[in-house]
């Protein structure tokens, strides 16, 4: 599978709301080259576990979605006399 990358407009925004949340939630100020630091060491260290969470929720979300077809497929069957 190929690495998940995100464009330069992505990574910009990203990091601007790195920035926005220092300096609201944490009282500091950190430069756009550090928060975009930041985003490709979380990015690194762990956006695949995020990635496979919504693998396996997509995943769960099919698996349900499935089951309904398959349920309404089964009320469309019809008796019959013939013993199958």
């Amino acid at each position: 599978m190929e690495k998940v990358e995100f464009t330069r407009s992505e990574k910009e925004l990203i990091a601007k709301k790195i920035q926005l949340y220092f300096r609201e939630e944490l009282e500091q100020e950190i430069g756009g080259f550090d928060a975009q630091f930041l985003l490709d060491f979380f990015a690194e260290e762990i956006g695949a576990l995020w990635y496979n969470q919504g693998v396996k929720d997509a995943q769960q979300v099919i698996e349900e979605r499935t089951l309904g077809v398959v349920d309404a497929l089964d009320e469309l069957l019809q008796s019959t006399d013939i013993g199958r």
